[in-house]
């Protein structure tokens, strides 16, 4: 029996909270909260798990195993460190940490002391995600040209992070993940702060990893709720829209080009091309669902117990960190 304290019970922390508290594998002994209303929500939704506002009770406390920490984006690296000393197993929201040599810090203790380290990027948990990556390791989708995802919404307005570092973890873990984790060769981003000063609301995020394009638009400025990602392949092209009913959809569709007989009877290099345009079927395929964050969690405890990489471990979080803090640069 794994037992776990939590420590933030905010905006996302309730939904931890059920998930682990549900498991029967583990069991929640403590949430963490400062604010006093946060900790009678938890003792009135969750009464048999104990409430304190103190974090260092709960990392020397011997007898828990594991931390998650669901609190401020600021405060990630300095808990997850203070945890992972204490030798306990963490689980942090994304992003871990939001400097790179912080994520690597958290990545050398964790090796060192043989404790499990993951961070919540819970996409790479999500049926329609997985989906997709096995259709695109099949080869199903042939070539990737490029993908583009738009991540909008008005509100919610952060004060501690801008759209970039609230959003873009999301869509870049996703992305990163289908592609098998490249290292982009060219990072850019254009945002602008309208609402607050210094903290960009919508920000643009290009990507470029070789012959293969990724474009990623962020924002709490916009008219409607969108959460989509387009993927563009040589033979096949897909569309996850995690607001619609059917979140997945397959076009056979695109454009193919075939080169004319020359007088020499030259296919290869024939300079004189044309073009074939492909529309097939469009597919929609059934996906038995599973709450991608229940998923995460049981993934977490088997990582413990088995001594595993996470799916959304150190490795994981070291390219996702790179790539935003070479975006933040600009």
């Amino acid at each position: 029996m794994i037992k776990i304290a939590q420590i933030g019970c905010g905006y996302w922390g309730p939904n931890l909270i059920r998930n682990f508290n549900s498991i029967e594998e583990c069991e929640l002994t403590a949430v963490a909260e400062p604010s006093e209303e946060r900790r009678a929500f938890v003792k009135s939704s969750f009464p048999d798990v104990t409430t304190d506002s103190s974090f260092e009770e709960i990392t020397e406390n011997p007898e828990i195993d594991a931390i998650v920490i669901a609190t401020p984006a600021n405060l990630h690296f300095e808990q997850a460190r203070q945890a992972l000393l204490s030798g306990k197993h963490v689980l942090v929201e994304k992003p871990m940490a939001t400097k790179l040599t912080e994520v690597q810090e958290l990545s050398d203790i964790a090796r060192t002391m043989g404790l499990t380290l993951m961070s919540g990027h819970t996409f790479l948990y999500n049926d329609a995600v997985l989906f997709i990556k096995k259709e695109i390791d099949a080869g199903s989708l042939g070539e990737i040209r490029y993908l583009y995802s738009q991540r909008l919404n008005l509100g919610r307005i952060r004060a501690d992070v801008d759209a970039l570092w609230n959003f873009a973890p999301h869509d870049v873990s996703i992305i990163q993940f289908l592609l098998g984790e490249p290292t982009p060769v060219a990072v850019n981003s254009f945002g602008m702060d309208f609402v607050q000063d210094g903290i960009d609301d919508v920000v643009f995020l290009n990507l470029r990893y070789g012959k293969t394009l990724a474009n990623i638009h962020v924002s709490w400025l916009d008219p409607l709720k969108t959460r989509k990602l387009v993927i563009v392949g040589s033979k096949k092209m897909i569309v996850y829209d995690d607001v619609a009913a059917d979140k997945i959809t397959v076009y056979d569709k695109g454009i193919d080009k075939f080169s004319n007989l020359g007088e020499d009877m030259d296919f290869d290099s024939s300079p004189q091309l044309s073009f074939r345009y492909r529309s097939g079927d469009v597919w929609i395929p059934k996906i038995d669902y599973r709450e991608p964050l229940r998923r995460e969690a049981e993934h977490f405890l088997d990582c413990i117990r088995e001594g595993k990489e996470p799916l959304s471990g150190p490795s994981h979080s070291l390219k996702v960190i790179g790539i935003l803090e070479r975006a933040s640069s600009f």
